[in-house]
């Protein structure tokens, strides 16, 4: 499954947080069988995920939520993620 995952900070008192190396560590938290590709790190962290098989998104949230509890990463909270239709396979003569 392939999705786009946007993250924003939450709401706390901690100072602002250098979101380019969050997106970094959130990339190495995530499993490492799934494709990533950090899409932006500016005030928001984006990230494309493609799992490569029949993960759902409900799953794909559910993992991201467990990586989110990392204590250097747990002022980030997961806003969304968006399924992505994938485009024809090149071996798709249409």
């Amino acid at each position: 499954m392939l999705v786009e995952l946007t993250m924003h900070r939450a709401a706390t008192s901690q100072p602002s947080a250098n979101s380019p190396i969050d997106g970094i560590r959130i990339l190495a938290l995530l499993p490492d069988k799934w494709r990533k590709d950090l899409r932006q790190a500016n005030g928001e962290i984006v990230i494309r995920v493609d799992t490569a098989d029949d993960t759902t998104s409900d799953q794909i949230q559910a993992t991201v939520a467990q990586v989110l509890n990392d204590p250097a990463i747990s002022h980030w909270e997961l806003r969304t993620c968006n399924p992505l239709a994938t485009g024809p396979s090149a071996d798709d003569p249409t």
